[in-house]
């Protein structure tokens, strides 16, 4: 990450795709690359809840022939004016496994035969059923972090072992066949979502990334993801508990919670009080989280990011800042591509959504670099 834009976009390239497949809806955004800069063309989003006989907003779990059909819907959408098919595409954090494990010290072709023997200690299928990757997590240069004797860390890897299964792969697969496109990768999300809303910070950051059913938290130390961790909370939540306590339908508390955010009142009731005893469990979480890793390697997160739907949602940074003992900021993914100045408040408010589709769209142009 540290040289992604040192050497990148030299010259003018064709359009590209970043495309995100959420549980509650499709982003996209196309990119292209001139006079040396990342260009924004066009972007959208389709929410997936009517595709399953559901609201906008509402997290799904749709078959592979519907996932198509939103695709192919999205990508003649008029409005949005995708014009290629050339892409690469996101798959969610939650349909992979990572693991941080401890390998001797031994030659490279040696340790490629020992970590698919090792690794079947951590995946809980044959890893004839995974697509399994692996790479080196460069040693902790802090002299305090983890008190073990330096010789023995000498001695020792620490390996980020992926695991996606086959049947995911294939399921992706499908999905771009039959929409048309034309991926030349699949890659999960953290590492779309890390290239697209950090620079070059030397010190941890952790990611907040607030999907509708979950919420995913990083820790990334100078490009590298350090530990990850899943709550099983996210904005719909937030939803169903405004429809609960307001005595309105779903879709009316998805619409309010999205124009007033944490910034309202209803019926008498401040919609703040309401959505906070969700966020106080997430941020009680990432606490957790935080400190644990504070006690592991002796340093504090310098910073917290955060991405995803949910976090487009007024008055939250605000809020964060008061749960977290540092600095708190929303993702900007589009400050890093050109777009019209008129689109600048705009792409600010809604690009924390858009941070793995950019992210995706990013490392596409760079492969045509």
């Amino acid at each position: 990450m540290a040289n992604f834009f040192s050497n990148l976009f030299n010259k003018e390239t064709p359009s590209v795709l970043g495309i995100d497949v959420g549980s509650s809806s499709i982003k996209i955004v196309q990119l292209k690359r001139k006079s040396g800069r990342a260009i924004l063309e066009t972007y959208g989003e389709l929410s997936l809840g009517p595709y399953a006989g559901g609201s906008i907003g509402e997290a799904t779990n749709l078959p592979v022939e519907k996932v198509i059909e939103a695709m192919t819907d999205l990508l003649r959408e008029k409005e949005v004016k995708i014009s290629t098919n050339v892409c690469g595409i996101a798959i969610p954090f939650s349909s992979s496994l990572m693991a941080p494990i401890e390998m001797p010290s031994v030659p490279m072709k040696q340790l490629a035969e020992m970590v698919p023997l090792e690794a079947r200690k951590y995946i809980p299928v044959p890893i004839s059923e995974v697509t399994l990757d692996w790479s080196i997590i460069p040693p902790d240069r802090n002299p305090e972090a983890e008190d073990v004797d330096k010789k023995d860390m000498q001695q020792k890897l620490e390996i980020l072992l992926v695991a996606i299964h086959n049947s995911t792969v294939e399921r992706y697969k499908e999905i771009i066949t039959k929409s048309g496109l034309d991926a030349s990768f699949f890659e999960i999300e953290i590492f779309s979502t890390m290239r697209s809303v950090l620079d070059q910070e030397v010190t941890p950051v952790m990611i907040v990334d607030m999907g509708a059913t979950s919420t995913k938290l990083y820790i990334v130390e100078r490009g590298i993801l350090r530990g990850s961790h899943t709550i099983n909370r996210g904005s719909q939540g937030i939803t169903v508990a405004l429809s609960k306590s307001l005595g309105i339908p779903v879709v009316d508390a998805e619409v309010m919670k999205r124009e007033k955010g944490l910034l309202g009142v209803a019926n008498g009731i401040g919609i703040k009080d309401v959505i906070t005893v969700t966020l106080d469990y997430i941020f009680s979480e990432a606490n957790q989280v935080v400190l644990a890793y504070q006690k592991k390697y002796h340093k504090n997160v310098a910073k917290v990011v955060l991405v995803g739907g949910g976090s487009a949602l007024k008055g939250l940074v605000d809020v964060a800042k008061n749960n977290f003992q540092t600095e708190v900021v929303g993702g900007d993914p589009f400050s890093k591509v050109v777009a019209p100045a008129f689109l600048e408040d705009i792409l600010r408010e809604t690009g924390p959504e858009f941070a793995v589709s950019v992210g995706v769209a990013l490392r596409r142009l760079q492969e045509l670099s």
